[in-house]
């Protein structure tokens, strides 16, 4: 029988999950206003790396410097080119993208994100599918209707839903023309941009599950990226812009954005989501990633008073419904594999006696990938 404090246990993933996308969602929203308020994406890259690493550097020399294991010249490069394509260049094209798109239309187009993480666990054998189970199709068909409720959002757009109370939280200055849609070539711009970006950020959470097994530390593997992100993002940044009055941060929406985009997503939930991909792979968190959509929806409705059509709910619908699915078909899985171990591991044990008659063999490649499989679960 499982015990309560097992069960609160398993439910530590999807909690944290959760309150990922949550952060994330705050994060589409500032970064939007920042970026209508004129501060440049390349800037906003710098500056939230910077603090992230100024954030976890301390924190890592103090918890975990002593007893980290050394860092090998390949954990080093893995390092390097996560911090660089999977953060630098990911989050400079997300940020880019914001300029041309809708907050709510980015968190659609981020739902691109769990199809692009399964494709490539599937390449990599991270993750495995099986049509003929309903495991294997109840994975396969939540992925489709994700990808699904995300075309529905961006193509069809229908009539408008307007809220009878709007609490405009900033002001006219930090979002330009809220509830109107961009133009129709700035759009696809937007559109274009934003899927790179979700390709390069895809990667970069697959590749966190290699990294693991190279190097297990998490905490210092996340300030590493950070630190380096930031060499890289400053390098950008200068390269692009010379001009010191853009570079200034004043008490306004620029500052609340670097800052909240530095600690909270570049630093708290970078390290949990290396913590989820250890815990569930990498495909789990993607599969959570739908949930963004509904908070900005929410979030851009009440605080911001954008316009809500009935594609965007009818979307909305589609990704909820795909998000169950595919999580219903990862836990039977989970629960098959748990299954199969329990079954290998509860055998009637043999007496000394016998155990002394045995010859001594090889274990068998059969019986290895069954304890490997049982020890990743």
């Amino acid at each position: 029988m499982t015990q309560p404090n097992e069960k609160m246990e398993g439910y530590k993933p999807c909690l944290v999950a959760v309150l990922i996308q949550a952060f994330y969602a705050g994060m589409h929203m500032v970064s939007k206003a920042a970026i209508n308020d004129g501060m440049k994406t390349c800037i906003l890259v710098f500056y939230r790396q910077a603090i992230a690493a100024v954030f976890l550097a301390p924190i890592t020399i103090f918890l975990e410097w002593k007893t980290a294991p050394p860092l090998t010249v390949t954990a080093f490069i893995k390092i390097f080119m996560l911090s660089l394509f999977g953060i630098t260049l990911s989050w400079n094209l997300n940020n880019l993208a914001l300029g041309y798109t809708s907050a709510p239309l980015a968190a659609a187009i981020g739902n691109t994100i769990p199809v692009i993480t399964f494709f490539l666990a599937v390449l990599l054998r991270m993750e495995s599918f099986n049509l003929k189970t309903i495991p294997g199709i109840s994975k396969v068909a939540g992925i489709a209707l994700c990808l699904g409720g995300a075309a529905t959002i961006a193509f069809f757009h229908g009539p408008n839903l307007r809220l009878l109370v709007h609490h405009h939280l900033l002001n006219s200055d930090s979002l330009e023309n809220p509830g109107h849609a961009p133009a129709s070539t700035t759009w696809i711009k937007g559109v274009f941009l934003m899927f790179l970006a979700y390709i390069l950020w895809s990667s970069w959470i697959v590749f966190q599950g290699d990294l693991l097994k190279s190097y297990p530390s998490k905490l210092i593997s996340t300030t590493l990226q950070n630190c380096m992100s930031t060499i890289d993002s400053f390098v950008v940044a200068i390269s692009l812009e010379r001009d010191p009055n853009e570079w200034k941060l004043g008490w306004n929406v620029r500052l609340l954005s670097v800052a909240y985009c530095g600690i909270v997503i570049s630093g708290i939930t970078f390290y949990l989501q290396v913590w989820v991909i250890e815990q569930k792979g990498p495909l789990f968190l993607a599969i959570w990633t739908p949930l963004v959509l509904v908070f900005t929806i929410c979030v851009s409705a009440v605080l911001f008073g954008e316009i809500i059509s009935l594609g965007t709910v009818l979307g909305a619908v589609l990704l909820i419904t795909g998000l169950y699915c595919a999580l219903s078909g990862k836990s039977k899985e989970q629960s098959k594999v748990q299954g199969n171990c329990a079954s290998t591991t509860n055998h009637t044990p043999k007496s000394d006696s016998a155990r002394q008659d045995e010859i001594p063999v090889g274990r068998t490649t059969k019986q290895s990938s069954t304890e490997n499989s049982c020890s990743s679960v």
